[in-house]
């Protein structure tokens, strides 16, 4: 093929079944895998749906990681300048800018450094199933697991004191609402970023020993620079991995025979990690990179300037790659590598802290809770349909 094949409407987006991806995603892998659409905001693109082609194309270094955000209905031209990154916001920084900041955080996220933290990582998960154990009714899963664990995780990996962590929780909480007034969102951000600037300081008047001093020691990072790492850590921290926490565990709930399988099995459980990332990819509208030149894709021509969006849940169902039910959920399979944290040099930083957070809590949860169940029929829990960030509002549960 030598060009993209247009087709109607927009980027897929509805969901026939609440853990499935669009299905419009099959019939595009196997007939358009490289197609020209009109993405959720407005913006004309190019969506890739093969995983074959995701894994090319974010390994390619002529799509650019940054991407331009257009109102749906905005004036803005299309070819009007990108304005440069937030400092200290490496994910939307191509190299060399992206390169010193991954350099040094690389050497802060150590596998060693995620072992380490496993103990502490499980004493937060058993000290929030402790407090779900006092409720006398239903529990919503989010707000009383899924939420806390990343962000006491991330006080763990920033270093924030023991005093400071409820208001820590409390301004991450806000900062991180979707449905809160904007005006309110917009200044839990600011406080937030005053919250990490008098830790950047405190941190270079004493360092300890986590990720925020050593970035302070390494003497590379401003101040401004060090915030914007802060906040990022935070943000994609936190949300994907609260999200596959509850998601995750509502799927498996309604699929009680792969529970089963876990409890006869529990060194199945890193492998079901893999799969329900794999599975559920919650990155739900893809990863958006932009052409820096004409150039093709899998013999597509792709025009400089384009905005090209690597469908991560599609690909991450393409049979190719995951033959034997791609479409199913199985704990037992063997594992194929997914691209549920991306690939290439932004593939995400965080995806080992966020293996040790998945089996810690899942595997807790499950062990002090073995009738756990929905409080609600499945179609009662309101799904993050429209968020970036795929998973559940709420999932009230009872045991």
């Amino acid at each position: 093929m030598t060009g993209t094949e247009p087709i109607s409407g927009t980027q897929p987006l509805a969901r026939s079944c609440p853990f499935d991806p669009p299905p419009e995603y099959r019939t595009l892998r196997e007939r358009n895998p490289i197609a020209e659409v009109t993405l959720p905001d407005g913006l004309p693109g190019v969506l890739v749906t093969r995983y074959a082609d995701i894994r090319t194309m974010l390994a390619d270094p002529r799509f650019s990681s940054q991407r331009r955000t257009v109102r749906i209905g905005a004036a803005e031209p299309l070819d009007a300048p990108v304005p440069p990154p937030a400092p200290g916001m490496f994910i939307m920084m191509d190299a060399p800018e992206h390169t010193r900041f991954r350099r040094l955080l690389t050497g802060q996220f150590t596998v060693r450094r995620m072992q380490q933290l496993a103990p502490a990582v499980e004493r937060i998960v058993a000290a929030q199933l402790d407090a779900m154990a006092d409720a006398t009714g239903p529990v919503d899963l989010v707000e009383a697991f899924a939420l806390p664990i990343p962000s006491l995780v991330i006080c763990e990996l920033l270093g924030v004191p023991y005093t400071d962590r409820e208001e820590f929780q409390r301004g991450s909480a806000m900062m991180l609402k979707v449905d809160g007034d904007p005006e309110e969102s917009q200044r839990a951000q600011l406080e937030m970023r005053e919250f990490m600037h008098r830790l950047v300081l405190a941190k270079r008047a004493e360092p300890g020993d986590d990720i925020l001093s050593g970035l302070v020691r390494s003497g590379e990072l401003s101040d401004e620079e060090l915030v914007g790492v802060g906040v990022l850590l935070l943000v994609a921290g936190h949300e994907t991995t609260a999200n596959m926490i509850a998601l995750g565990t509502m799927c498996l709930l309604r699929n009680p025979e792969q529970v089963a399988a876990l409890r006869a099995d529990p060194s199945l459980l890193d492998g079901a990690v893999e799969e329900l990332l794999r599975y559920l990819s919650v990155i739900q509208f893809g990863i958006r990179r932009t052409a820096r030149e004409d150039l093709e894709l899998n013999g597509h021509r792709i025009k400089a300037g384009t905005t090209v969006v690597a469908a991560v849940p599609s690909g991450n169902r393409d049979a190719e790659q995951f033959p034997d039910g791609a479409d199913e959920l199985n704990v037992e399979r063997p594992y194929s590598p997914h691209v549920a944290f991306g690939h290439g040099i932004h593939q995400c930083l965080g995806q080992q802290l966020a293996r040790v957070e998945m089996k810690a809590a899942l595997s807790a949860l499950f062990d002090r809770f073995p009738t756990l169940q929905l409080a609600v029929p499945v179609e009662e829990v309101p799904m993050r349909d429209g968020m970036v960030v795929y998973g559940v509002h709420e999932l009230p549960v009872t045991w």
